[in-house]
């Protein structure tokens, strides 16, 4: 993701990239970030920690140096757009905190069609929540082999937003064995890891004689980056506080 911020962010007239961070492991620390991206040089060294001033910080990285790199925008009043998923928490809190000092816009998605397919779902889950059949909620998710948390932050948030909409309290993750008939409370989560998949996320309504389904695919990485590049640009200047995509999106 880096690389693709990187390569994307430089054929935005609106935005300049003067810092590119990684771990202080990394075999090409103070290599050009553009020659680790497969482009031309952009005289930007990669490098471990942030001595420049920069309006904003994009986090895509992991739940630990995603605390680290908090740290330093407190420490500097920098903005900071965190694309980061599986965080716990504690480090939620800590991001919740942060808001109350700088800009911060998390979401488990950069993908702007994800977070208006979670608006189309809150939309749906409202319109279904006392269909005289009931609506059963599943949500199956797909993601490449070497994702580490499942079911995915993005799936999660599709839960909460419906749950929230439809009053469902029950969060069910798989199901095997005999668990017996299906409540009307929960929802289904099903995570599927396979091959070099981007991510893919659908929705299930079903309810008796009929079923909604809500379908959001991507076929490369390019639209998680696109989505944090508008992020950073709409978080720039703005004033402390928790910002979402949809506030990116105008929702």
């Amino acid at each position: 993701m880096g690389q693709r911020l990187v390569a994307l962010g430089t054929t935005d007239d609106e935005l300049q990239i003067v810092a590119a961070l990684d771990s202080p492991k990394h075999a090409k620390l103070g290599e050009d970030a553009g020659v680790v991206a497969r482009l031309r040089p952009i005289g930007v060294p990669l490098a471990a920690t942030l001595s420049l001033p920069v309006d904003v910080v994009i986090d895509f990285s992991i739940p630990a140096a995603t605390m680290t790199i908090l740290k330093t925008c407190l420490e500097k009043k920098i903005a900071l757009v965190v694309a980061t998923t599986g965080l716990d928490a504690q480090q939620q809190k800590a991001l919740e905190e942060a808001a109350k000092t700088i800009p911060v816009l998390w979401s488990p998605s950069m993908s702007l069609t994800v977070n208006l397919a979670m608006r189309l779902a809150e939309l749906a889950g409202r319109a279904l929540a006392e269909h005289p059949s009931g609506a059963d909620v599943e949500i199956i998710e797909r993601h490449h082999r070497f994702k580490e948390d499942a079911p995915s932050g993005t799936a999660l948030k599709f839960g909460e937003i419906i749950g929230e909409a439809m009053g469902l309290t029950k969060h069910q993750h798989g199901r095997e064995g005999r668990p017996g008939q299906r409540t009307h409370e929960e929802i289904g989560y099903h995570a599927v890891r396979t091959g070099d998949n981007p991510g893919e996320h659908t929705i299930i309504f079903g309810l008796l004689g009929e079923t909604l389904e809500l379908t959001v695919q991507a076929t490369n990485r390019d639209c998680y980056a696109h989505g944090a590049l508008a992020a950073a640009k709409f978080l720039a200047g703005k004033p402390a506080k928790m910002y979402e995509m949809r506030d990116v999106l105008g929702l």
